[in-house]
Parts: C-alpha cells; structure tokens; sequence
C-alpha cells in the first residue's frame, strides 16, 4: 500500500476467459464425469453379477448365523483394519501386504496345474528324461557358442537341432520303475539307455544306470533346482553378489528335500509338496528376501498373518461352539470328480483338466509365433518400397483378424487341423491350435504395442556402445517391453480360456467322465461343460452346479 492506495487483486484465473473457453472447460468437466460415472457404472454391474453367481455357487446364507460373526470378528475386522492402515498410514506396506498374501496363492493354483499335468499327461520318469535331453541340448549350444562364438548361422542351426536330435536320438531313453524291496514296497527307477537310430555305428556302453528309487527326488533335481537357480539370478542382481544365486538354491533343494521326508507323516504325498514348495515357498522367499533386506514396507508382512491366523482362530471357535457352517457347491468334491447325471455328484475334474491342457498347447504354439511376429514387424520389417507397403497390409490384416468372430476360427481349425492334418476330432491338440489362432492377433498387437514402447534413446545409446542389432533387442528391447507382452499375453490367455465356439466347431465332447491322458485324447473344456449343464431340466444344475463351474472358471483365468 503506497499513500493510502490499496493494489488492485489480481483477477482470477477464470477472469480472463472467453465465453468460448468457459463452455469448452465446462464440456470436458462434463466428459470427465461421464466417463467416471459410466466406468463406476460398469464395475458396479460387473460386481454385482460377480456376487449373484459367487452366492448361488458357495451358499454362505445356508450357513448359522453364529458361524458369520465368529468369522467376521476373527478374519474380516482384524484383516480389513490391517489393510486399511497399510494403505494409509505406511505406502510401501500396501504392495507388500497385498503381494505376500497373492503370490501364494497365485503359486497354489500354478503347483496345483502343474501337478493335474504330472498325474494325468506325463509321468515323473518322463519328465526326468525330458529335462536330460534339454540340458545335453543346452550344453550342446553353449559349447558350440564357446568353440565358435561367431558362427551365427551355424548356432542357429544348431538351436534347432540340437533339442531335437537330444530328444529323439541322443541317447534313447526310457526309464522303468521295479520292485527292488517287494516287502516295503520300495520302488527303484532305472535308466535304460538304448544304441539311438541315428547313430547305428556308435556301440553300447551301458545299457542300464539305476537310480534313487523317490520320484520326488527325480522332481528335486529336474524341477525345484533349476528353478531356484532362475530366482537366485534375481537374487545375485538385487545383491550384487554372485553367491545370492548358490545360496537360493541351496535353500531351496533344503526346503525341498526336508519337506518330502515329512510331508507323508501329515497326509501330503512328497512330489506333490515339491512341486507346491516349488511354485509357492520360492518365489515367495525371494520377494521377503528383497523386502527384508530393502527394509520398506514391512508392516504390510503382517497382513497374511493376520488372515491365516484369524481364518484358524474362526475355524477353531465354530468347531467348539459347533456352528454349521455353509453347505456350498463349489468344494473339494466338485473339484475333483466328474461329472453325473445327479448334481449333487456332478463335477469338473475332467473338463479342468482338458482346460488346462489345452493352455499349455495355446502358450507353447501360440506365444512364440505371436511374439516373434511383433519382433520382426517393429524391428526389422521395412518401412518403405514395395515390401514396406506389403509388410503395412499385413499389419492392418492382423487388426482385422482380432476382430473376426470365434466361430469363424473353429471353422477354420476344423477345415486345417481336423480335415486337412487328421490330428483327430474334438482333441486337446486340436483345440489348442485353434484357439491359439484366435488369440494370434492380439497377442501380436499388444507384443507389438509393448516393444514401441520402448524409447528409441535407448536403442541408440545401445548402438553407440558397439551392440548389433540382435543384442540390442535381447538385451534392451525385449527386457522392457517384457511387462507389456505379458500383460496383453495374459489378457488373451483370458479369451481364450472362456471360449466356446470354437471347441463345439472343432467336436469337442459335451462332457467326459475322465480326463484326457494326453495331448492327443479327446477332450471337454470348462466352458463347454458349462454350456451342457446350462441345458439340464433340473434347476440344481442351471443354478447351483453352472454358478460352481463359472467360479471356478474365473479362478483359473
């Protein structure tokens, strides 16, 4: 103030605004809540439909009302409260709380597919001479890279070689299981070697090498090691020390081997426990590794203690108190058992497991092919001339095809795969490839989306130090465009999992009674199991039976 004169305010920000800018600014404040308000809309439905469906398959009405409170007292209060201050008082306790208590199960349900694959496709001994002709292949290639580092052809030729000839040629390889003690009943594998048709000039040196006699010790060294020697390569990072990597797997082959010798005195066959430490106790070891060391977040490690603490506590109370809890259709039973003309017996077991194996044909077929054709279209097709115009026509196809209708693409896996290659009407390999067509498109857009997002700064500075295009690409590219490929890999994966047509275009059986022993057997997928029941006259299954099996659909996708 200057001789009694007050300064003028400044005007508002709004002040200076035309009437034009007014109605512009208040058009999008508009947009942006239509948009809100439609997406809240629409996870609101989504929630909804969710839980009508959850209610008819778990019933948790049908439960006492004293089992609801015991269990919202001990699990809902405690588990809620400690979330919430996570979540609000302590940041990085919110990631840690939520991926603790995710990544195990998330390791169940994997241990739990892995182990479905091990009881009805392959056996232990199989997949033990598998993993020994791909480690010959392996040391094969390294060898050839050391001998020849740059022979860039010849190694190409040579990964394309080398797993198979190790697979079918070198050595041939069975392995049998007998009796070494009738009286206990131990059984002791032997490895037999035969001369391979390949080589008919090579003599014998052996022709049989036994083993010890656990097929889940075989899983230790084929499966629970290499694994941990995958995620101590985290470790060694994190650290920067390369004895992260001995260590985790020395821990890992620790827990393994102890586990399998206690766990058949509590009920728990030792390869299935293997496997499930494999793809639960792992991976979350190596996370608390990395939050115990990085000190950030680690009030949210209580959160999975609460839950498992409040869920036994709730589980004792009712037992003493004797509460009755709900009387679901979704349990153990219906998960293991086929399905039965009675829904009270009916089950998804069968129709699981073809669900699943036929996810592993998509991912092996599918996932390759799709990202390979994103690495070619983005790093190397032209951009220019007459193959730049025909490379830009295939990529607008490609646009196309992810939007042509499933049953066009069940006609086509029945005119290619079922007419035209014989593999067999209604198989799993069938199904696989033809599904694996349908989701080609978008897992190729979105791997292709995920590497253009990668700055080409990065790609420069990697040429600027002397990288070739290959390495570039392995080494920068593929890392960082690794999340996004996944993202939309597992979203596709999701598509494919549900869909129906399809599988009845292709033949696949409206129901099974058992599950398919191979890649080659038919088989019913969960969907299409679903679909059946959806035509039964007796409501239990149009309401009780279908609303487990969505369920248990949506678990698995």
């Amino acid at each position: 103030m200057a001789g009694g004169t007050a300064e003028p305010a400044e005007p508002p920000e709004s002040a200076g605004m035309t009437g034009t800018e007014e109605v512009s600014r208040l058009r999008g404040t508009l947009f942006e809540a239509v948009t809100l308000g439609a997406t809240v809309f629409g996870l609101l439905m989504v929630g909804v439909l969710l839980l009508y469906v959850v209610n008819d398959a778990v019933r948790p009405l049908s439960a006492d009302p004293g089992w609801h409170l015991v269990f919202f007292l001990t699990l809902v209060v405690p588990s809620l409260s400690v979330a919430a201050y996570c979540y609000t008082r302590e940041g990085p306790a919110g990631e840690v709380a939520y991926a603790t208590f995710g990544l195990p199960v998330v390791g169940l349900l994997v241990g739990a597919g892995i182990v479905v694959v091990f009881l009805e496709v392959v056996s232990v001994a199989d997949w033990f001479g598998l993993a020994l002709a791909l480690v010959a292949a392996a040391g094969a290639i390294e060898l050839h890279r050391r001998l020849r580092p740059y022979a860039a052809l010849e190694r190409l030729a040579v990964l394309i070689v080398a797993p198979l000839v190790a697979i079918f040629g070198v050595p041939a390889l069975s392995v049998d299981r007998t009796l070494a003690t009738p009286l206990t009943g131990t059984e002791l594998f032997t490895l037999s070697f035969s001369t391979p048709k390949l080589l008919p000039g090579v003599p014998e040196l052996f022709t049989s090498l036994p083993v010890l006699p656990l097929d889940w010790l075989l899983l230790v060294v084929s499966l629970t090691l290499p694994v941990a020697f995958a995620f101590g390569r985290i470790v060694s990072r994190r650290r920067e020390d390369d004895r992260g990597r001995l260590e985790t797997v020395a821990a890992a082959g620790a827990v393994a081997l102890v586990g399998a010798l206690v766990a058949p005195t509590v009920g728990i066959d030792a390869a299935h426990w293997v496997v499930l430490a494999t793809t639960t106790l792992l991976p979350l070891g190596v996370y608390l590794e990395g939050v115990v060391r990085e000190r950030a977040g680690l009030a949210g490690l209580w959160f999975p203690v609460v839950v498992v603490a409040g869920t036994l506590v709730g589980a004792l109370v009712v037992e003493t108190v004797g509460f009755a809890g709900p009387d679901p259709w979704l349990d153990w039973g219906f998960l293991t058992s086929a399905t039965s003309r009675s829904p009270a017996d009916a089950g998804i077991y069968p129709a699981l497991v073809g669900s699943i194996l036929m996810l592993v044909v998509i991912v092996v077929s599918a996932f390759p092919v799709g990202v390979g054709a994103a690495i070619y279209l983005e790093e190397y097709a032209p951009n220019s001339g007459p193959l730049g115009t025909f490379v830009t026509l295939v990529e607008i196809n490609i646009g196309n095809l992810a939007g042509v209708p499933s049953v066009v693409y069940g006609l086509l896996g029945l005119a290619i795969f079922v007419r035209t290659f014989d593999l067999g009407n209604g198989t799993v390999i069938v199904g696989g490839f033809t599904v694996g067509l349908l989701i080609l498109p978008i897992v190729i857009i979105s791997a292709q989306e995920a590497i253009r997002a990668v700055p080409d700064s990065l790609r420069q500075a990697s040429y600027g130090m002397g990288a070739t295009q290959w390495q570039t690409i392995r080494n920068v590219v593929l890392p960082r465009a690794l999340p996004g490929t996944l993202t939309g890999t597992i979203l596709a994966l999701g598509r494919a999992i549900g869909e129906t047509a399809p599988l009845l275009m292709i033949g696949a059986a409206a129901s099974v009674r058992t599950p398919p022993n191979g890649f080659f057997s038919r088989f019913s997928a969960m969907p299409r199991q679903i679909y059946s029941w959806s035509s039964e006259i007796q409501p239990e299954f149009r309401y009780g039976v279908l609303a487990a099996g969505v369920v248990t659909l949506l678990v698995v996708l």
